[in-house]
Formats: C-alpha cells, sequence, structure tokens
C-alpha cells in the first residue's frame, strides 16, 4: 500500500499503473464508511498477491487530486475508488460496499494468475525471438497460449513462428479459434487477417512452378492472374519484398483487379513485417500536477516497410 500525494503521483501511480493495475482509494480521517472499507481493501491487496496493487489518497490533504478525479467521474462522495491500467482511470465504486463487489470489480481490471503465467511467456519468447532462437521461442508461445487462449499477441506470433518452421498443420490448429476475426468483413482483426493470407498462400500454391509463372509474365505482363500466382508463391516461400514487387505491378495497372486482390495481400505482407508498438513506459519525472495520460508510443521505424509503404501510397494515388 501507497500514500499518495502530489509529489509522488505520477511515479506511484499512473507510472506503477503502466505494470499492474492500481487502485486509489479516496478517504478522509472523518469518515467512517473509509474507515471500514480501508481493511477490507488492505486484505484484498494481499489476497490478490500482486496481481493489482493499492494506493490511498488522504482528501484533506491532496484537495487537488480529490477534487480533479471527483469532478472527472460525477462523484462527491467519499470513500471513492479509481482503478487506474495503463496510466489511466479506468473506472472507479463510491462507498463501502461489500466484499463480493469489490471482488466483482476487481476482477473486471485485475489479470488472473493465469493471464499472469502466459505474459511471463510471452515475455520470455520476445526475447527469443530477438536473439533469433525461434525454436525455444515457440516452445514459450505454445505455453503462453495453451495458459490463456485468449491472449491475441501470444496467439499471433505462436501462429507465425509455426508458419516460419513450416509447420503447416500446427499452424492451422491453432488460427482455427481467429478465423472467424480474421473473416469477418467488416470489422477484421488486421494482424490476424494477414495470418490467414499467408496460410491461404500456403496451401494454394503447394506445387507451383515459378519458372512457369515467370514466363508467362514474360509473354504478357498483364497476365495478372500468373502474375498474382507468383506473387503467392513468392508469399508461401517467405520471400516477403519478391511478393510486393509482383503485386505493386498489379496494382498500377489495375488497381481493382479481382476485388482489389492485390491490394489486400500487399497491405497483409506489411502487416506481418511490422513489429509491434513496444509497451508504453512512464515518463522519468514527475510533474508536480495531476496529468490523466501516459506518454504516447511510437512504433520503430524499419526503413524497409517505410519503402514499400510508399510504393504502395503512390500506387494508389
Amino acid at each position: 500500500m501507497t500514500d499518495i500525494t502530489i509529489q509522488n503521483f505520477e511515479t506511484e501511480l499512473l507510472q506503477a499503473s503502466m505494470q499492474q493495475p492500481v487502485l486509489l482509494d479516496i478517504w478522509a480521517p472523518w469518515c467512517g464508511p473509509c474507515k471500514s472499507l480501508g481493511p477490507v481493501l488492505e486484505k484484498l491487496e494481499i489476497a490478490y498477491a500482486g496481481r493489482f496493487k493499492l494506493a490511498k489518497l488522504n482528501s484533506d490533504e491532496q484537495p487537488e487530486i480529490s477534487s480533479q478525479l471527483s469532478q472527472a467521474f460525477g462523484v462527491r462522495s467519499i470513500p471513492f475508488c479509481v482503478m487506474f491500467v495503463g496510466g489511466q482511470p479506468v473506472d472507479g465504486f463510491v462507498g463501502a460496499i461489500p466484499e463480493a463487489q469489490i471482488r466483482e470489480f476487481l476482477d473486471k481490471h485485475v489479470p488472473s494468475g493465469q493471464m499472469l503465467e502466459a505474459e511471463a511467456d510471452l515475455a520470455e519468447a520476445e526475447e527469443l525471438l530477438a536473439e533469433g532462437d525461434l525454436e525455444s521461442a515457440l516452445t514459450k508461445l505454445q505455453q503462453a497460449v495453451e495458459t490463456d487462449p485468449a491472449n491475441e499477441t501470444a496467439r499471433y506470433d505462436y501462429i507465425k513462428a509455426l508458419l516460419e518452421l513450416g509447420l503447416l498443420q500446427d499452424a492451422k490448429a491453432a488460427f482455427a479459434p481467429v478465423a472467424a476475426q480474421a473473416a469477418d468483413t467488416i470489422t477484421p482483426h488486421a494482424r490476424f487477417a494477414a495470418l490467414g493470407h499467408w496460410l491461404a498462400a500456403i496451401e494454394q500454391t503447394t506445387g507451383s512452378d515459378v519458372a512457369t509463372l515467370q514466363s508467362a509474365i514474360a509473354a504478357n505482363k498483364r497476365d495478372f492472374e500468373a502474375r498474382y500466382a507468383l506473387a503467392r508463391t513468392h508469399l508461401a516461400g517467405q520471400r516477403f519484398t519478391e511478393a510486393m514487387d509482383e503485386l505493386l505491378e498489379i496494382i498500377m495497372r489495375d488497381k481493382a483487379w479481382n476485388g482489389e486482390a492485390a491490394r489486400k495481400s500487399y497491405v497483409a505482407i506489411l502487416e506481418l513485417l511490422t513489429k509491434p508498438a513496444p509497451k508504453a513506459q512512464p515518463g522519468a519525472e514527475a510533474k508536480g500536477t495531476l496529468e490523466l495520460s501516459g506518454k504516447a508510443v511510437v512504433p520503430p521505424s524499419d526503413p524497409l516497410l517505410d519503402q514499400y509503404r510508399r510504393k504502395l501510397s503512390m500506387a494508389l494515388f
């Protein structure tokens, strides 16, 4: 448990909530319900074993912070508890409510033990991937997915690693639970949709002869069927830039060909090659004023991807 002041508000609340959820208990010494709620929250912090952090704020001593939070949530009474996640206040409750209701509230925002275990496996896998140890990373990713099947990052990385290692049947099995998200025509999941393109390319181009396709294109540059098949063959073989080069030739000649199939495949490859944005990092200095937003995170720049994004933009516009 931490006492929050204007001096440590950013480090102990905003920055801390980037690493784990923080429940802020706004109380006052004269408040009877506050005195009954406090021990329950302290008991739950221990019971949840580090899955959230409890912070307390004396509204009499820190009126600037308590008044801003009260105005933000439209609350005028205490005890008032606010949950901070990722540097932001996301939810709250008012009054000394029963322990069972507090647990229900916490369970909406606090990761389960399984989720924490999966995140730990995912973090190890990311380190192994950065070191180029794909097979060891695959083991950790498999563990993460088995522990927390809803972890989309772990599942995406797991399927991608399986495809990179040529384990098609395992990749198809891991992809099946998210296939509907990938195929959603209204709001498709971009990363899973990209994996869907890759899987389809592998299945549909098995046995394709690159030399034959190249000969057909040499004879007729507008043989889009052959060019698209060649691009998909390159994609299946993890020759991503070669695939985009062929797709770009189609886009430049006929943007709408085959329901914009070339553009969609090109965008999918860009998605496959794009590294995820780094996790938000909190600021290093306390500002001494209330600020309820975390630091912006900028995805790492890749000169090659930037070049191919520009090529697509020029071809389309």
